[in-house]
């Protein structure tokens, strides 16, 4: 493995970096007060003894920890890997027990869902690849989509399609609830409407207050929602992908590009727009009359374009991923586009968004206006409504996934459209945990220099609210809903993944994370920076990614392994970098320091991996070209 060696004295380091150590450092430490709260001694969540929730709820336990092993990968504390696991297996545990978890693997639910949960476990397989019930895991949980289990049956191979949209360990979970089906009032849904439009005597949300209509749509959703396939099934494709990362089984490629092959040949046939049901027979529209939209998670109800979104983006980053192919992206590239086109310049407030919670850079930019550039993100039998600002989540995973200058073109496009700064750095913290897309891509772009130690600051600001929260939480928490325990996870990860990986926080509902490069610890044979570094990537190019790695301590020489993609799926062709060319530390008997000079060297790699040493307090500023794709993605380390 080549060697790099930094030279350039750093006895002062930057402010950044000193932040990123400090927060690398307290995140670490803040699991600890949130377990002492939140869990019994076993790990398992402190609740109820009895399952109320019906068919949902499971995620919402594992998304109490599930960025954990997240920050134990890009340099937190080791024992955060064995926090994860435990925490994984306590609460796969207590769900077991409680019911809705069979075999490790929940029994039938949206995928929706289900993904969001996951997202943990693909950082935990990332994290540890070797561990063999973490491989076993993924191979079992892949095959419950792929026909391994005969007790699971999700799968119809020649119609290439999901049999229903809950699906899990149990197969395919007819209908949308258990026991009779109704959808009635409630303040919760109310931004999100109607599923259907087309009930007789139903017209607005409020008409579900009448239990005669609430069972009439109850009964329209489980008949029209409740089989076959739907786009949010896309989620799935996650699983396969984990597993052949782990494994290298063709298998799991191969089922992946099938069906997601499928759903993009849905969406050609539908003029580029993914379509959100699927009969049994194969046929779109089957059970909603032919239409196109209308199936759970879809473009009507209760999301569309968030959610639709999101599925395409994951399938085709997944696909992408596993064959270097740029082109796969086209499906996912295809609904952002769609939805583009039909927006408009419009008031932010009188747009009624049902997703308004999820707006907070967008609000906080804007000031005192209120107009800026809203896309529709649902469609039903009225046509396009719901308009809301184009998430930058979506195009920028895309690019990170790409780095094609068309999609980053894109970006720039939502960015004319838009009349605030994008510069601007909003102190706020999200279940999605990212949103901060706009000014770190700013960043990349060498407008907004001050972004590092603003958003760090921002993410300490976050974790240390967090942490007073629990202090001051008196909750009953047998009796608390089940968003309690997320809603004060003090662990967050967007700025660490931005700074340090040069990629935006991956995709919440079921992303994989794709970044230019990601850097392992040889002595410590583990993911993530060690001890002491600190990382900058400063730019991200379709072939080159430029990065200032700093060692703040003064006494340890520090080393560690830059990696040409989070799967090593890219190689390092060569590397420029800053060299010391004068003399240093000078002489004891001067009492100035020596004015420093600097060279650029080069040097040629040829491989996935190129080592850093760093002795105390140096820096270097590394360029590195890289050819994007060519090699096999794999989950495996170096050693």
């Amino acid at each position: 493995m080549v060697t790099i060696d930094a030279t350039v004295p750093c006895p002062a380091p930057p402010a950044w970096a000193l932040l990123e150590r400090a927060l690398l450092d307290a995140l670490s430490q803040s699991v600890g007060p949130f377990l002492a709260k939140y869990t019994r001694a076993d790990g398992q969540l402190i609740w109820r003894d009895t399952w109320d929730l019906g068919r949902d709820g499971v995620d919402d336990f594992y998304e109490a920890c599930s960025n954990w092993p997240l920050l134990y990968l890009l340099g937190g504390d080791g024992r955060l890997l064995e926090l994860a696991h435990r925490q994984w297996d306590a609460i796969t545990r207590q769900l077991e027990a409680l019911g809705p978890v069979l075999n490790e693997y929940e029994r039938g639910y949206d995928q929706f869902h289900q993904s969001e949960h996951y997202t943990y476990f693909y950082a935990l397989c990332l994290a540890d690849p070797a561990n063999p019930r973490l491989r076993e895991r993924a191979r079992r949980f892949a095959g419950l989509f792929m026909g391994d289990d005969p007790a699971a049956p999700n799968y119809d191979a020649e119609r290439k399609i999901i049999r229903a949209p809950h699906n899990g360990s149990a197969g395919p979970r007819w209908g949308i609830s258990d026991g009779e089906p109704v959808y009635g009032w409630s303040a919760g849904m109310r931004p999100y409407g109607l599923p259907f439009h087309d009930l007789p005597g139903i017209a607005e949300y409020d008409d579900l207050r009448d239990p005669a209509n609430a069972r009439r749509m109850g009964q329209a959703m489980h008949e029209r929602m409740g089989r076959g396939d739907v786009a949010a099934n896309l989620g799935v494709t996650s699983l396969a992908a984990n597993a052949y990362l782990l494994t290298g089984e063709a298998r799991y490629r191969d089922w992946l590009l099938e069906y997601a092959g499928a759903w993009a040949e849905r969406a050609r046939g539908n003029g580029g727009l993914l379509p959100d049901n699927v009969g049994l027979s194969g046929q779109v529209g089957e059970y909603t009359g032919g239409r196109w939209y209308g199936g759970l998670y879809g473009w009507t109800w209760p999301h569309g374009f968030y959610n639709i979104g999101m599925a395409a983006v994951v399938a085709a980053a997944n696909a992408c991923l596993l064959t270097g192919d740029a082109g796969q992206l086209d499906m996912a590239r295809a609904q952002i586009d769609a939805v583009w086109a039909l927006g408009a310049p419009r008031d932010f407030d009188a747009a009624g968004a049902s997703l308004a919670h999820h707006w907070v850079g967008q609000r906080a930019a804007l000031g005192d206006r209120r107009d800026t550039y809203l896309v529709p993100y649902r469609y039903g039998d009225h046509g396009w409504f719901d308009e809301q600002p184009m998430s930058p989540i979506f195009p920028a995973a895309l690019w990170a996934v790409s780095l094609d200058p068309a999609d980053w073109e894109r970006i720039e496009r939502i960015r004319r459209a838009e009349p605030y700064d994008w510069r601007v750095v909003t102190p706020f913290r999200t279940k999605e945990d990212a949103g901060h897309e706009q000014p770190w891509l700013r960043f990349l772009a060498g407008e907004n220099p001050g972004y590092p130690e603003a958003i760090l600051r921002a993410a300490y600001a976050a974790m240390a609210r967090r942490l007073e929260l629990i202090r001051a939480d008196a909750a009953d928490l047998t009796q608390v809903n089940i968003h309690h325990w997320q809603e004060l996870n003090p662990v967050t990860t967007e700025a660490l993944v931005q700074l340090t990986l040069g990629a935006p926080q991956p995709i919440y509902n079921g992303g994989l994370l794709h970044c230019p490069l990601r850097w392992l610890d040889p002595l410590g044979r583990r993911p993530g920076l060690p001890p002491d570094v600190a990382a900058l990537v400063e730019r991200v190019e379709p072939g080159r990614v430029a990065v200032r790695l700093v060692n703040v301590s003064p006494l340890a020489e520090r080393e560690l392994i830059a990696q040409a993609g989070a799967f090593g799926e890219h190689r390092f062709l060569a590397a420029r970098y800053s060299a010391r060319a004068s003399d240093y530390p000078g002489s004891q008997h001067d009492y100035a320091t020596p004015e420093l000079a600097t060279e650029q060297r080069s040097a040629t790699i040829g491989a996935a991996h190129v080592r850093v040493v760093l002795p105390p307090s140096s820096e270097i500023v590394l360029e590195l070209e890289f050819d994007r794709f060519a090699g096999r993605p794999s989950y495996d380390l170096p050693w």
